[in-house]
Formats: C-alpha cells, sequence, structure tokens
C-alpha cells in the first residue's frame, strides 16, 4: 500500500513540471523578444555593450599583467572601477563623468596630501594638534561641497565631479595620519583612475561615437515633424472630410505629438552632455545648444496648446450633432480652419527640415503667411440669421485654438531663425540675403476670433 501511494504521489506531481518548464521558457522568450525589440530601436545599444567590453578588457591588461600590475600594486583594481563607473552611452557623457572624476580626485587628493605635509612639519607633538584642525576645515570644506550640490548650475554640470571631491575628501582626512607611505599610494591611485578614464574617453572617442550634440538635433527637429503630422492629419482629415459627421478617434496622427509633451527631460540631459563634447561633423565646439532647449520649451508649449484642441475636438466627436442650419457659414469656417491648420504644419515640417539640414528655409514663412491671412479672414464671416448659438460657439472655439496654435508657431519660427543665425546655417544660393524664416508682420500677436451673434 505504501508503495502504490508513493507511485501514486509520484505520478500526481508529474504534471507540475511540463508546466514549469513551458512557464519559464515563455518568459525567456519573452525576455528575448523585448530585448530584440529594444535593439530595433537604437542599433547603438548594442554597440554601446561592445564599446563597454572592449574597454575593460583594455584596462584589464594592467590587471592580469605582472609588470604592469607589479607598477601599480592592488590599486590597478580601481581602473577597472573607474570603467565600470564612468562609460555612459553618449561621449558627453563619459567626457562629463571621466574628467569630473579625474579633476576631482586630483583636487581632493592634493588638498589631502598638502594638509599631511602641513602637520607633519610641525613635530610629533604638533601633528596631532594640526592634524585635528585640517580635518574640522577638512569637514568643513566637504560641508560646503555638500551644500554646493543645491546650486542648479553646479548639480547638472558637476554634481557628479562634487560626490568625487567630498569622497576622497574624507577618505584623505581620515586615513592621511595612520596610512604609511601616503604619497606613493595616492600617486597609484591617482594613476590608475587616470588609466580608467583615458581608456573610457578613447573607446567612446574612437570606437562607434555616439554625440549627445547630435541626438538633441534630431530630436528637437522630429518633435516639430511630430507637430507637423498632427496638424497636417487635422486639416487632411478632420476639417476637409469629416467634421461632425465623421469620426476620427484613433487615426495615428491624432496621438503623434504626445511624447513632445514629455521631452524636456531627456534634451536638458543632452544639452548637459553636448557642452563637454569636442566640435565633430557641423556642430562647433562652442554651438549653441542652449538655444535648442529655447526652442524645445517653446514646441511644448505649442504641444499644449493642441493638446486644448485636440481634447475639444475629442469632446465634438463623442456629442451627437445635428445636421448644420447654416451649411455656408461651417463651410466657410472650415475652410479657414483646414487652411490654418495644414498651412501651420507645412511651416513646422519645413522648420524641422531646416534644422535637420542646418539651412535657411523660405517656405517655412510662406506658408505660415497663409496660415496668418487665413485666421485673419475668419473675422470677416458673419453667421446667417438662423444659425444656433451653439454652433456659432462651436466653430468659434475651434477657430480660436487655431489661431493660438498659429501665434505659437510664428514663436517657433522666431526661434529656429536665432538658432539659424547663431549656429551659422547654410543660406540658399539664390534668394533673399537675409533669413528666410522671419517673423510675419503681425503674427506674433494674431487677434482672437470674435463674431458678433447678435441678432
Amino acid at each position: 500500500m505504501d508503495k502504490a501511494s508513493g507511485a501514486n504521489e509520484k505520478v500526481g506531481s508529474n504534471p507540475w513540471c511540463p508546466f514549469l518548464i513551458h512557464n519559464l521558457l515563455r518568459k525567456v522568450i519573452k525576455l528575448g523578444k523585448k530585448i530584440k525589440k529594444i535593439g530595433k530601436e537604437d542599433p547603438r545599444r548594442i554597440l554601446h555593450s561592445l564599446k563597454v567590453g572592449i574597454a575593460l578588457t583594455l584596462v584589464s591588461i594592467f590587471y592580469y599583467v605582472t609588470p604592469l600590475f607589479n607598477g601599480l600594486g592592488s590599486s590597478t583594481m580601481w581602473a577597472v572601477l573607474t570603467v565600470v563607473v564612468v562609460m555612459e552611452y553618449t561621449v558627453g557623457g563619459t567626457l562629463s563623468k571621466g574628467l569630473n572624476r579625474a579633476f576631482a580626485t586630483l583636487l581632493a587628493g592634493a588638498l589631502g596630501l598638502g594638509a599631511h605635509q602641513l602637520a607633519s612639519l610641525a613635530g610629533a607633538k604638533g601633528e596631532p594638534i594640526l592634524m585635528s584642525i585640517f580635518v574640522f576645515m577638512l569637514g568643513s570644506g566637504a560641508t560646503m561641497a555638500t551644500f554646493s550640490r543645491f546650486v542648479p548650475e553646479i548639480k547638472a554640470r558637476y554634481d557628479y565631479g562634487v560626490t568625487i571631491f567630498i569622497l576622497t575628501f574624507s577618505l584623505v582626512s581620515v586615513s592621511s595620519y595612520r596610512v604609511e607611505e601616503l604619497i606613493s599610494l595616492a600617486h597609484q591611485r591617482l594613476s590608475t583612475v587616470a588609466i580608467g578614464v583615458a581608456t573610457c574617453l578613447f573607446t567612446s572617442l574612437f570606437v562607434f561615437p555616439v554625440w549627445a550634440g547630435g541626438d538633441l538635433h534630431k530630436l528637437v527637429a522630429a518633435n516639430l515633424d511630430k507637430l507637423a503630422c498632427f496638424l497636417e492629419g487635422l486639416g487632411a482629415e478632420f476639417f476637409v472630410e469629416k467634421m461632425e459627421n465623421g469620426n476620427v478617434e484613433g487615426k495615428s496622427f491624432l496621438q503623434s505629438y504626445k511624447s513632445v509633451l514629455n521631452s524636456k527631460a531627456t534634451e536638458d540631459s543632452l544639452a548637459n552632455f553636448a557642452r563637454w563634447e569636442p566640435g565633430h561633423g557641423p556642430f562647433s565646439f562652442r554651438h549653441p545648444w542652449n538655444q535648442y532647449l529655447k526652442i524645445g520649451a517653446i514646441t511644448r508649449q505649442f504641444a499644449c496648446s493642441i493638446e486644448a484642441l485636440n481634447a475639444y475636438i475629442s469632446t465634438l466627436q463623442q456629442s451627437h450633432h445635428t445636421t448644420a442650419s447654416d451649411p455656408e457659414f461651417k463651410q466657410k469656417i472650415q475652410t479657414a480652419c483646414a487652411e490654418m491648420s495644414s498651412e501651420t504644419g507645412k511651416a513646422l515640417a519645413e522648420l524641422a527640415s531646416a534644422i535637420r539640414q542646418m539651412k535657411w528655409s523660405s517656405a517655412a514663412g510662406q506658408h505660415l503667411a497663409k496660415a496668418m491671412a487665413a485666421a485673419s479672414s475668419v473675422k470677416a464671416i458673419v453667421p446667417a440669421e438662423d444659425s444656433t448659438m451653439l454652433e456659432i460657439l462651436r466653430l468659434a472655439t475651434i477657430a480660436s485654438l487655431l489661431t493660438e496654435v498659429v501665434r505659437c508657431a510664428n514663436q517657433v519660427v522666431i526661434a529656429v531663425e536665432e538658432l539659424g543665425r547663431l549656429a551659422e546655417f547654410q543660406r540658399p544660393e539664390h534668394g533673399r540675403k537675409a533669413g528666410a524664416v522671419k517673423p510675419i508682420a503681425g503674427v506674433e500677436s494674431p487677434p482672437h476670433v470674435v463674431i458678433d451673434i447678435e441678432k
């Protein structure tokens, strides 16, 4: 009976094994698909992994080759740790962390060694007293360095360096009085950190470099393209064909601008790293990266205006409307709105192309002038006497929201023109000598749509 019971127990537990194996395989396949998707989105991520491997291989030579190891001692491990900590995805990120780490280590170590040397001059009795004073001063210095991390400008560019300075400062101040041959140890540490930083910089600069400045340049242009996609799609599919009578819900162009609203953190990070990078390609060493941030801020303001317009359109789509009592009035408003939307979208597309190619474009100003003309024409449209109040307000609201979009587009034109001036965009061989994307007179503060509904 016992044997039979054990056999039944064994048989009963067997079905769980295939289930667990199947579940494990399913998770592995899911993970593999996710990794494949990440690699397809940006193949440079795979190359970055290989670059980290190359850097670690190069720096490990100092650890495994006996003559090199004997020259640096056990401090060689600091070179390996430096590569792991400093190696970043972009050249600017690696330069930022590497230089911060090297200079912070050098400065903090020099201050600690200086304190040790001054204290040793006081003799056996005076050294403990002076070292106590120096420890207090170093502690105060570390406190000041910690407080400096709250300053936005320092935190943005030197936060990592300040952290390493505090760490090295504290280690030297605590151990300098007890560690023998401190100068030799400090020399070894600094040498290995320098080796690690140099290896990272060499790998980042010369092995499939990823430039933060180039990524920021492409991101700003891509964001303008996304806004253009929304406006051109809205002009073609909503105002021309489906306003009220059709449904554009679920169309891809309605969601194209969403990512622009959350792009600030990425833009700030890329701009910070871009400032550390040397001149490369079309970007000089002092390229106006701050102007990209200004364009990004205006673009997000633009996206907020589009968000309000999209929300109102979605409300119209979800409600039920009767046939317009004044088809002619509705048609005129639709035509003006379609032109405002499509021409503004074309202007943004031209601006994105101008940024991407770093060339002046005259077409952006021309498209914006047409959008402004359409916005001005709305004022002259007068509804018929039999038009309902609700219908007039609904159409006037859409026209007013689009007029605000045109105003924001003009701000983008001005910002891109300023970027072209600072970055010395290439001017066309034929055409106006001045910048082609000039702000249109009167567009900066376009009139709000006001329709007289008194009868």
